[in-house]
């Protein structure tokens, strides 16, 4: 198992953002893109609220393109939201999503009602390239935890990270055991206030994992070179100004399973 500590966090997810929109983007339609919905429940209504999410996702959102996870958000300022999430898609998918046979209706009538209010709709495209999440499959409980890390990149650095990127994605690979994590572009721009440029996930089977002693600077210097950990933090200071941390646990009442 991937050993983790809250240093460790803070360095290998660094390395899980990826190339800005406004880079050059992938045309093809082989990328895995997740459509993110964040949440805020009436409290007073949770439980038909629970009821109700369980019943539309099982009808409308219960597997391929359209699967539905619905995710508590447990830890930072939005603590106490939810994540409804559906993929992983494509563009051409949004063409086709639910919409009829009462979809619409019953989301309005039935959903809606007992929501305060509806925050961020974002597209997050996984970079296949970077990420290690071969082994992840359908089953989300496996890992039920998501360390979620936003990243907002530097104005007029975004040129160093392809390399800074390519160096942390060697040292989590050569790291032992299964080690799932996932690097995501936020596919529409945010601007300087929003952020929100990057989001990288380690999946976690739970919470003890917190406590595993990581030795990602040992590997790295194994990798890359004695001389090479200092010059890598400074590329990472000076890509990156401001990250911050969510910690998501599945919701598999919510999710219809």
């Amino acid at each position: 198992m991937f050993k983790r500590s809250i240093s460790f966090l803070m360095m290998v997810a660094i390395l899980f953002g990826a190339i800005l929109t406004v880079q050059a983007q992938d045309n093809s339609t082989s990328y895995q893109m997740w459509e993110s919905v964040m949440i805020t429940p009436d409290y007073t209504k949770l439980k038909v609220l629970g009821e109700n999410m369980r019943k539309h996702n099982q009808k409308y959102h219960k597997d391929g393109p359209y699967k539905a996870v619905v995710y508590n958000i447990t830890t930072g300022p939005n603590a106490g939201k939810l994540i409804w999430e559906m993929g992983p898609l494509t563009y051409s998918h949004l063409d086709a999503r639910p919409s009829k046979g009462g979809h619409d209706e019953d989301w309005r009538d039935n959903v809606m009602p007992n929501i305060k209010k509806m925050h961020t709709v974002e597209y997050w495209k996984e970079d296949a390239k970077l990420s290690n999440t071969a082994m992840l499959d359908d089953d989300n409980s496996k890992y039920p935890l998501l360390y979620i890390r936003y990243w907002e990149v530097n104005p007029n650095q975004d040129y160093q990270i392809n390399g800074l990127l390519k160096q942390i994605s060697e040292t989590i690979k050569a790291e032992k055991g299964e080690n799932p994590w996932g690097v995501y572009d936020n596919e529409m721009r945010q601007g300087l206030k929003i952020g929100r440029h990057i989001a990288t996930v380690s999946f976690m089977k739970n919470w003890a994992e917190m406590d595993e002693d990581g030795k990602f600077k040992e590997t790295f210097l194994k990798v890359h070179g004695k001389d090479s950990w200092d010059s890598f933090v400074e590329g990472m200071s000076d890509a990156f100004s401001n990250s911050w941390d969510e910690i998501w646990e599945y919701n598999k009442a919510m999710s219809g399973k």
